[in-house]
Formats: structure tokens, sequence, C-alpha cells
């Protein structure tokens, strides 16, 4: 099967769509089809020994938003040849900008069926960006738009299935959750990760993983540890555009000497050494509609605390494989001085959380397949 992909955002700096789209690429490729990627250009190096195939088209930066390229690729000529020359079977869009318009005219020009995939609060962003209510009620009906134009849209949980159907779309919505890459960390490993970021053994550690960006309910982490009973240390892996204000706050409530700042993390050996030195991962987003990261601590067998019906919450039975709270400071640190007030309970809550979350992307890709098989045929 010849599988054509479009998004926004690609290697080698990546959001939490690039890497879906990443790994559908890589895990169709390690299953022997043929698989495109088109996205900005990001970075004209040695590209690796990939499985798939990279068009990109050139693209400029956007202001305080470094991980996106805003990019023509209608008036990309090369861009244009190359993908003259793919013979797709089917075209699988994951970004409703750009991006996705590029993916309808490919579709339309070659006559092929079209899934769109819902990943992101998009009205949150509009709004965040313009600060103006009517430009994000006009960004969203954009969105719908572009799904409309779609042969079937998939969302990646039930709760971004409900968003986009509050945004005005009427079709039908599958719902194809996302994976997790599963990876074994070392004692040896996890040791070097604590030496590397000066992680004390007989401090819990609290990590988040995500943009540094307060729509990811970021004033609530650190809210809620300046008021914890028990000792801890803060990790904050990721980068954003309100980091200076993040470490602002963190000074203010007097826990910037336990807070951590890694930057961004381009290493999943390194990342994934952190999730699993990690006692608890605290995600209280209302943001993200899939919660991948939740995943991802899981798969080092690290529990989550979610907020009571956020989307990153579906997978997470309270008290069994993680916890919840309400989308409060106090309540958040509620639940997690009681989690470090019983260190047993919370190594045999990772354990669920590792047996009973992550979904592997090859046997994701799986159903993928099968959905791509029976609508080309």
């Amino acid at each position: 099967m010849r599988i054509i992909q479009f998004s926004d955002s690609f290697l080698p700096i990546m959001d939490g769509v690039g890497n879906v789209v990443y790994q559908y690429a890589l895990n169709l490729g390690g299953k022997g089809h043929e698989c495109y990627v088109v996205a900005p250009q990001t970075d004209t190096g040695y590209r690796g020994n990939y499985p798939f195939e990279i068009v990109d088209y050139i693209g400029v930066p956007l202001l305080r938003m470094k991980s996106y390229k805003l990019g023509m690729p209608a008036l990309d000529l090369h861009c244009q040849n190359r993908l003259n020359a793919v013979k797709a079977d089917i075209v699988h869009v994951h970004s409703p900008f750009i991006a996705g318009q590029a993916g309808i005219a490919y579709a339309q020009r070659n006559g092929l069926h079209l899934i769109g995939t819902f990943h992101s609060k998009y009205y949150d962003d509009f709004l965040q960006v313009t600060g103006v209510e009517l430009l994000a009620e006009v960004g969203v009906k954009h969105v719908v738009s572009f799904y409309d134009h779609c042969d079937e849209v998939w969302a990646v949980s039930a709760s971004s299935a409900d968003t986009l159907r509050g945004y005005g779309y009427k079709g039908e919505i599958r719902v194809m959750p996302n994976g997790t890459d599963i990876h074994t960390v070392t004692d040896d490993q996890a040791r070097a990760i604590s030496a590397k970021y000066g992680l004390d053994d007989d401090t819990p550690v609290l990590l988040f993983v995500g943009q540094i960006n307060w729509k990811k309910n970021l004033r609530r982490v650190l809210e809620a540890c300046a008021l914890l009973q028990h000792p801890f240390k803060l990790v904050l892996a990721g980068q954003g555009p309100h980091e200076k204000e993040v470490r602002q706050l963190a000074e203010q409530l007097g826990i910037a000497k336990r807070t951590l700042f890694t930057g961004h993390i381009g290493d999943a050996d390194v990342l994934n050494a952190l999730y699993r030195r990690a006692d608890l991962f605290l995600f209280p987003s209302l943001y993200d509609t899939s919660g991948l990261v939740v995943r991802e601590a899981a798969a080092m067998g690290t529990p989550s605390v979610t907020v009571h019906g956020s989307s990153a919450a579906e997978c997470i039975a309270a008290g069994e494989n993680g916890l919840l709270c309400a989308d409060d400071s106090d309540d958040l640190a509620r639940v997690v001085d009681a989690a470090l007030s019983d260190p047993g309970a919370l190594r045999h809550m990772g354990q669920r959380a590792h047996d009973t979350i992550p979904i592997p992307w090859t046997k994701l890709v799986d159903d993928v397949l099968a959905r791509y098989a029976a609508l080309i045929g």
C-alpha cells in the first residue's frame, strides 16, 4: 500500500502531532508499506535512515512558535514535481491548515480517499494567538470546513470527537487513539539520568513533559507544588513561549530551587529514562486531546495525575493505574501528597499503568491499515 501523509510539523523538532505522524510513517514503513510525509522544510541536513520518504516544501518559522513553519507548497515547484511523481493509494492529513489544504488538492487531483485526523483544540490556539473571540470563531469555521472535505474523520479520543462536534462538525467521527512507543530503560540508564540532572535518590521527582505554555495548565502544577507537605523536585521537560513567565511564577511561589527546566529533549532514551526516574507524572492539561505523554509515562511504569473529565484522563482508572484531581491547585496538592505518603502503593499503581494503558504503535497501526484497506476497497 502507498500512503501519503500531510502535516504542518515534522522532524527534527516536533510537537505531539508531528510525533504521531512520525510514528505512523515509521511503523507503516516498518511493515513494508510505501509511506510519504509532506511537511514544511525544517532541516536540509542528513535525515537518517528512515523507512519512509519526506517530501518537504520551503517554510519560514512562525513568530513565538519555533516548532512550526509557514510555507506555500503550491508555490514550491520542486515539491510539486515530487508530489506528481508519488502514486499514492490513500491520503491521510493531520492538520486543517496549509498542509491540510495541500492534502485536499492532492486527493482531488488523484481521485483518492482522504482521511483527516482531528488532533488539537484549535479554538484555544486561535484565542491564545489573537486574543479575539470573534477571530477564534472564524478560525474554527475554517477547521470545520476542512473536515467537511474529508471522506472520513478520525479523532484521537472520545472527548476530542466531542470537541469537534462542539465546533459544528456534523459528520461521523471514528475514534482512533494514539499508540505508545514501548522501550526498556536499564537501571544504569536511570542512574545516569539522575546524575545528569542532579536528582537525589531520596527526593521524589514530579515530572511534566510538554510545551512550556500556559494552555497546558502549568499554573496548577506550580501552585500545587508550592502547597506540598512532602519534599520534591519538579522537572519541567520541554520548551515553549511562556518559559520566562513560568520561571517567574516559580520564583514568586518560592519553589524555583526545587524546579528544574530541562529545555527540549530530543533524545528518546533520555526522555524515557526521565519518565522512569519520576515518581509521579503531573498532567492537569485541559487543552490536550489525547494525553500521549500520559501513555509514554505509563510505558515506563510511572502513574499520572490528570484532571477529572479531561481527554488525558480517559485511560485512567482512579486509584488503580493513575490518579484524578479537580481543576484546582489545592486538590492537585492533596492528591500528590497522599500518593507520596505511600510509596509502595505508588509503585503498584505504576505497574498497573504499565500493564493497562499503553497501546504499542505496531498494534495500533494494524488497525489503521485495516481501515485504509476498507476505504480503498
